[in-house]
């Protein structure tokens, strides 16, 4: 009888090791989907701290951006890899979909709300940019955050915004010249991979060093590399 019962409890036990296993497998995933309060808190904070950097962008950057399209046209993309860099930072620091995305038009609409020329347009850029960094971390599956990724997020947050400016607007793009808007595409990814996503690599792992990302999985791995 004895015999009996330890095989049935040893049976049961068996089967509690493999469901809790069997949990344990999906939780990664699940987690992966689920935002925290912190993380709300974080993209907020982020929006908004980037979005005043946007806010300076806005005169330093346009002054180069006309400097840079009249020496050659289209070159002036080679400016706009600061105001793509909320996707960045947003999708290495939270890493969760639709991070990149808040951040980046969390930005948007604070550099709007504090003023500046283009209006309205902002927070349509902003969510055009915010995009195309969002689609770069979902090709990886919101698992890889190295140097490359930050600078292909980058990337591809400038290739949305020539994207959206071939197209928006009273004179979008599209009436240019393609030699215009090849020089401008260039130009624009160029600087999304310089000032985006490197920039922003380098811009999280300062951020790592301080401490204020240890909720974090970028903070984390910050600490087991020192």
């Amino acid at each position: 009888m004895s015999t009996s019962t330890s095989a049935s409890a040893a049976k049961n036990a068996a089967k509690s090791s493999a469901a809790k296993a069997s949990a344990n497998s999906g939780q990664p995933a699940r987690q992966i989907w689920r935002w925290r309060v912190v993380d709300i808190v974080v993209a907020a904070v982020l929006g908004v701290a980037i979005g005043l950097v946007f806010w300076g962008w806005n005169t330093i950057g346009y002054a180069w951006f006309g400097a840079a399209d009249a020496l050659t046209p289209g070159l002036g993309g080679i400016a706009v890899g600061i105001w793509l860099l909320g996707g960045v930072v947003g999708g290495l620091v939270i890493r969760k979909p639709g991070a990149a995305l808040v951040v980046e038009l969390v930005a948007a609409i604070v550099s709007m709300l504090i003023g500046n020329v283009w209006g309205i347009s902002t927070i349509l850029s902003g969510l055009v940019q915010g995009l195309g960094a969002e689609i770069i971390f979902a090709l990886f599956f919101y698992r890889r955050f190295g140097l490359a990724v930050a600078a292909l997020a980058g990337i591809g947050a400038g290739a949305a915004a020539w994207v959206f400016e071939l197209f928006y607007g009273s004179s979008p793009n599209i009436l240019k010249s393609f030699e215009f808007n090849t020089i401008y595409l260039v130009s624009v990814v160029v600087s999304g991979a310089i000032l985006a996503g490197v920039l922003g690599w380098l811009l999280v792992r300062a951020l790592a060093v301080t401490g204020a990302l240890s909720r974090f999985a970028a903070g984390r791995e910050h600490v087991r590399e020192v």
